[in-house]
């Protein structure tokens, strides 16, 4: 299934392609966002530098972002280059191929929850279902396209306002296509929280001591705000983390950076100081575990010194 309207792409456009095979003119690729039809990266369109070894340049199974230099729609040939393409154009081609798969994983998704169309003689069930594919992206994705620039970016404003998006389309789907489609966006589409954190060390030696850094730590917890509750805790000390669960990560990272910089200012006032050990940022579970071990080991080596205490004392 191509993602967009037009069957072949344009000269100078970036576009996200599979190799497939590598040989002495260059490497033959297929165009993920068009069906999969064959291109060829020519031996002197790999690199500026001088090529030493093609399998450190490309190799079969990668994804490659590259830019059309020619199409040919009769013979079926495009011409494409890999070393005309900037650090910027991988990074907006990558966001473009990123919103083009999930608006397919959507729409496939939305075809197959809708009665399959009786298949016509001589066609089988996997092309009839293509078909059937191809006309929700005429009926739905492509007008999105041309209106709001993506179908990704329109899907997105059906969140908070469907209706008033739909009403852009040439003519309404159908009220059962309708609603598998909407449910389909809200699953895939609605922001889900992720957990961020930042790592500091905070300590003060004089009088006010262990006072000053609640005081500190209470500082930084006054930066929270509904979307991004914010909450300190002791690992070990000096150390402590600060964390939040949030969906706009931008926002939460923003959040975090404005509590330490209140956390910093209270405990420098009281003659403390402060650490950044991790900046903020968004964390793997496998972090979050990492940190909870390291939790419940100090609780346990606090535990026994304790009851080494408790001994003492009755001794």
């Amino acid at each position: 299934m191509r993602y967009y309207e037009p069957r072949y792409p344009e000269v100078d456009e970036l576009v996200m392609v599979q190799v497939r095979q590598i040989a002495e003119m260059g490497a033959y690729v297929k165009l993920l966002e068009y069906d999969n039809i064959e291109g060829m990266i020519l031996l002197s369109e790999l690199s500026r530098r001088r090529i030493r070894s093609i399998q450190k340049l490309i190799r079969v199974g990668r994804n490659e972002v590259v830019v059309v230099l020619r199409v040919d729609r009769e013979k079926g040939y495009i011409d494409l280059s890999k070393r005309r393409v900037s650090p910027e154009d991988i990074v907006k081609c990558d966001e473009r191929y990123t919103k083009s798969k999930t608006v397919a994983s959507i729409m496939r998704h939305v075809a197959s929850k809708l009665p399959a169309p009786a298949a016509e003689e001589g066609v089988d069930a996997a092309s009839s279902e293509e078909a059937a594919l191809e006309k929700l992206y005429e009926e739905i994705a492509w007008p999105l396209g041309r209106t709001y620039g993506h179908p990704y970016d329109a899907f997105k404003l059906m969140l908070s306002d469907a209706q008033a998006i739909l009403a852009t389309l040439p003519a309404r789907p159908s009220e059962d296509i309708v609603q598998v489609l909407l449910a389909t966006i809200a699953r895939r589409l609605t922001p889900q929280p992720i957990k961020l954190r930042a790592d500091i060390e905070l300590t003060c030696y004089t009088p006010a001591g262990i006072d000053a850094i609640k005081r500190a730590l209470r500082k930084g917890e006054s930066q929270s705000t509904e979307a991004v509750p914010i909450k300190a805790k002791l690992v070990a000390p000096p150390l402590y983390v600060l964390s939040t669960n949030a969906t706009d990560k931008y926002a939460a990272v923003d959040r975090l950076e404005r509590a330490i910089e209140s956390i910093q200012a209270s405990i420098e006032s009281q003659g403390g100081g402060l650490i950044v050990k991790m900046k903020a940022k968004a964390v793997s579970e496998t972090e979050e575990q990492d940190l909870a071990q390291l939790m419940a080991k100090a609780g346990r080596e606090n535990a026994e010194v304790s009851g080494d205490e408790d001994d003492e004392e009755g001794v």
